[in-house]
């Protein structure tokens, strides 16, 4: 299976430490907030990763964090801790906005068909990990303290700007206008940050250093450590990740650690709409549920997410929803054709397409050509249907879909006995050449959602 690399900026050949074991860690929400359609392209597409990887053999970990506390608006570690201002937005406590959020984003991961990470760790319940971890770099005089928390003093790391190319003497001439003149460098990062002394946090806990709360990239390193180990195999996240949050979570793990902290960074693009990207602070942050009230399925928008590349620079829009909706359409009326074989041999090759499918997933997970692959399987399919003697193993291939889709093609209901009764009373006035009656039938089905496709080997019902 091959996967881009964004620390050497190549694609290559993923080499697990100990396969068929496979280690991967997402950064996951901040939950100040609902999910927005942007964030769903992200873990949707590291959930295609894992179901990937699966279908490829490997048996991942998958680790998704929680943050729910720590996370300032600004990377520069300057202003409100998003918590807090969720807290003061809605009149509630820091501690009831993280689980309404935390709750309500788990519940729009099932509702995407999303598989469930073997943990998804909060932040809050891991204050202990993240001191410890802090202490070892303080030990090794990674950290200095100034008036408003711990510190990590990146000049101490030689390697801070390989990962994302940063040009720190820009950054650094940047700095004159610096909102905190006493960090040593331009890209210190807080490790601890001190409790305002002028009111009292939802959220702050006793530490070595004096009262306070982990700064945000310290949460990373410290959990997807504790449950996946110093070196992981993948880390997972968005692309906005990259020259602030994920630099400092590879200059904290590796510098006490002495290890490389991850071996692959996968990085998903941007997510425009109207040629801006979906944000929470522009406003356009289109949430599931508004899709599910324009009566949009879930799995609808997963199929638009996996219409474009993970790597590409992806566009959002109705049109383009409603595009999706009829392919997935498509998709459905093919695996509907388990439940109504012909009366004929025939031989749609579903193993060869299969092959081909999984073949593109494993090439840095191509899922526009594994798609266009799958429609050309449903477009045959619908062309020369299902035999008797198809029928398991064509039930096989759309779980194999399912594996690495998602749609939930497998889990197909047939029609009802009426339904049924009814298309063969049609038959039958067929038959007889009464024309009028076959058209009344024919609009009692439509009423019920199904219409009727007349074949050789006799009709073909699909929902509509």
């Amino acid at each position: 299976m091959k996967l881009y690399n964004t620390l050497t900026r190549n694609v290559e050949e993923l080499k697990p430490q100990n396969p068929p074991a496979a280690t991967v860690y997402t950064c996951g929400p901040t939950v100040y907030d609902y999910a927005h359609v942007g964030h769903w392209f992200t873990y949707v597409r590291w959930d295609t990763l894992l179901r990937t990887l699966k279908a490829s053999g490997l048996e991942p970990k998958w680790v998704m964090n929680i943050t729910d506390v720590g996370h300032l608006v600004s990377d520069a570690d300057e202003g409100e801790d998003k918590l807090e201002k969720g807290a003061r937005r809605e009149g509630k406590t820091a501690w009831e906005v993280a689980k309404f959020y935390t709750d309500d984003f788990i519940a729009d991961m099932h509702k995407l068909g999303m598989l469930t990470p073997d943990e998804m760790p909060r932040a809050t319940e891991h204050i202990k990990e993240q001191i410890d971890l802090i202490k070892k770099l303080e030990e090794k005089g990674f950290t200095y303290t100034i008036s408003d928390g711990v510190y990590y003093d990146t000049s101490k790391f030689p390697q801070y700007a390989d990962f994302a190319k940063l040009d720190l003497e820009e950054q650094q001439a940047g700095a004159r206008v610096e909102v905190n003149p006493e960090k040593r460098n331009a890209t210190d990062f807080a490790l601890w940050k001190f409790s305002p002394a002028d009111h009292q946090r939802d959220m702050e806990w006793d530490s070595p250093w004096g009262k306070g709360f982990p700064g945000w990239h310290i949460e990373c390193s410290a959990m997807s450590m504790k449950y996946l180990g110093e070196t992981l195999d993948i880390h997972t996240g968005g692309i906005d990740h990259v020259p602030v949050h994920h630099t400092n979570e590879i200059a904290q793990s590796e510098a006490a650690t002495g290890k490389r902290f991850a071996n692959l960074w996968m990085h998903s693009n941007h997510v425009l709409i109207n040629g801006e990207k979906i944000a929470k602070s522009l406003g356009n942050g289109i949430r599931l549920q508004d899709l599910i009230d324009k009566g949009f399925d879930p799995m609808v928008l997963r199929l638009h997410i996996l219409e474009s590349h993970y790597r590409s620079q992806s566009k959002f829009s109705w049109e383009s929803l409603e595009a999706a909706r009829n392919r997935l359409h498509n998709y459905q009326r093919m695996a509907d054709l388990q439940f109504q074989p012909a009366q004929t041999d025939v031989w749609i090759a579903a193993d060869q397409s299969l092959g081909a499918i999984q073949a593109a997933m494993e090439d840095d997970l191509n899922t526009p050509e594994a798609l266009a692959l799958t429609s050309e399987l449903a477009g045959r399919a619908e062309e020369r249907l299902i035999s008797r003697a198809e029928v398991d193993a064509f039930r096989l291939a759309l779980q194999k879909l399912d594996d690495l889709f998602g749609l939930d093609l497998a889990d197909r209901q047939d029609i009802t006995e009426e339904q049924k009764n009814l298309i063969a009373l049609r038959e039958e006035v067929r038959g007889a050449k009464d024309w009028t009656r076959s058209d009344e039938l024919r609009d009692a089905l439509a009423k019920q959602n199904l219409g009727l496709r007349d074949t050789p080997h006799g009709p073909i019902w699909f929902r509509i």
